[in-house]
């Protein structure tokens, strides 16, 4: 199964790694640089996994992982939040608002990778 994963960070350089690395593996891939065009885009492509930052323009990360969670279409869809912020109490909020994961920055490529494939297995 081809699984389709949805980017959404604001950072380009971050987008270019993640979209080549995501498509190597063989995912089919969106890209989403605000908060508002990554609900959007979500309810269009509809993807099985959400790499979710949290500082973006428009709506936060927080604010777009309480809403994919609220949204009845969607109700299988995995949320990692990958992050600079890595204190306690937004690792706790992120979990709490519905995320699978919280990934902090930097992260090891091959551990993400390994993580995505174990929660879409």
């Amino acid at each position: 199964m081809n699984h389709r994963i949805l980017i959404v960070d604001d950072e380009p350089n971050i987008v270019v790694s993640l979209e080549y690395l995501m498509k190597k593996e063989g995912f089919q891939i969106a890209v989403a640089t605000d908060g508002e065009s990554a609900l959007r885009l979500a309810a269009e492509f509809v993807p099985d996994l959400v790499l979710l930052d949290v500082m973006m323009p428009k709506k936060s990360g927080f604010e777009v992982c309480e809403a994919l969670r609220a949204d009845p279409a969607l109700p299988a869809v995995k949320i990692i939040i990958l992050t600079a912020k890595g204190r306690e109490t937004e690792v706790a909020k992120g979990l709490a608002l519905g995320a699978d994961a919280y990934v902090t920055k930097p992260f090891s490529t091959k551990e993400l990778v390994a993580q995505i494939k174990s929660m879409l297995e």
